[in-house]
């Protein structure tokens, strides 16, 4: 391969959660083990790769130290880098794909890297909740994968995004956090029972929610959070005769005496919490409030808000397992209570 040539085998993309230099990397241990890149290979110096890739010197810089801890790459004075061995273990590649960045999201991606450790090579997307750029990241990333690992959860619904992920090859699908409809073959998955999960978590809390009326459940319209969480909290309060409403926004809602509000979104929770604080209502006597998802800060928050939530740190460790085990199982994530003195 001559030296301008290997920029045909490098991706760097603006897609991609991945840092860009970890990118490069995968890229050209991918070319080193199809054979494209041979014992003795000149690389481009610092200055070309960063010039012809548009990234910073730093980044480069990056590159080239990492290869050489990996054994990969020597650098001669006056000369360049070159690579020194080609004898290289084949790591597992996976695309990972998630639906947004947020805390929770973090929690699962962090553990599953810590289960896989440098035995993998990553790359992570994420699209936003975005159809479109869902349905364009996979339809143009069905490469050289070893699984494709995805979380799928739209603000719009689109139940036909089933039909993208039945292209790919299913021996190779992981499904994270959500089950979707339609999706045949036998893949593995790790995911909520979103309607069996509130419901349990609720009639775990029915002592402390007997002293109230009624429960209101705080859901957006246009949100990705799947309707099965509302069925959940619809099947509790009917089974246990709360008075009970869904409602799609907090702005314009006056805080009521007896009432339980529960957040799925962190932005209503901020609303409520302030609405709550204006009113002359006592947090966990007069007025109750559950959020959904465990964060640090909600064991402070009104001296404690009580949280309903998936264990995320399972949920990344179980999807790494699959990987390691190449299994095919279907496994359902622990969900947890905790209860405070918010109800």
């Amino acid at each position: 391969m001559n030296k301008e040539n290997i920029f045909n085998s490098i991706e760097v993309s603006e897609h991609s959660v991945t840092p860009k230099y970890l990118q490069i990397i995968n890229s050209i241990v991918k070319a080193i083990e199809a054979g494209k890149i041979s014992q003795s290979y000149l690389l481009p110096s610092i200055n070309e790769l960063g010039f012809e890739l548009d990234v910073s010197r730093e980044t480069c810089v990056r590159v080239y130290r990492e290869l050489k801890k990996m054994g990969i790459v020597q650098s001669v004075p006056g000369k360049g880098y070159f690579i020194v061995n080609t004898n290289i273990k084949k790591r597992t590649k996976i695309f990972l794909m998630f639906n947004k960045l947020s805390a929770h999201k973090k929690i699962i991606y962090d553990s599953f890297v810590e289960v896989l450790g440098e035995q993998v090579a990553i790359d992570f997307y994420i699209y936003n909740n975005n159809y479109s750029l869902f349905k364009d990241l996979l339809t143009n990333n069905q490469g050289d994968y070893d699984y494709f690992v995805i979380i799928p959860h739209f603000l719009e619904g689109r139940d036909d995004a089933y039909e993208v992920i039945n292209n790919l090859p299913k021996d190779k699908l992981i499904l994270l956090d959500k089950v979707l409809p339609g999706v045949d073959g036998d893949y593995g998955m790790v995911y909520e029972n979103f309607e069996k999960d509130i419901y349990e978590a609720l009639t775990k809390a029915l002592e402390p929610l007997k002293k109230y009326h009624s429960l209101k459940i705080i859901f957006p319209d246009n949100t990705y959070y799947p309707q099965e969480i509302v069925k959940g909290f619809l099947n509790f309060c009917q089974e246990y005769a709360f008075n009970y409403e869904v409602i799609s926004t907090i702005d314009q809602e006056t805080i009521e005496d007896g009432v339980v509000y529960i957040t799925v979104m962190e932005d209503d929770l901020v609303v409520l919490i302030e609405k709550i604080l204006d009113s002359t209502l006592e947090v966990g006597r007069q007025v109750g409030v559950i959020s959904y998802n465990e964060t640090p800060i909600k064991r402070i928050i009104l001296k404690g808000i009580t949280t309903i939530s998936t264990d995320f740190h399972k949920m990344g460790k179980l999807a790494a397992g699959l990987v390691l085990e190449n299994s095919k199982a279907h496994i359902p994530v622990p969900f947890h209570l905790v209860l405070r003195n918010s109800i």
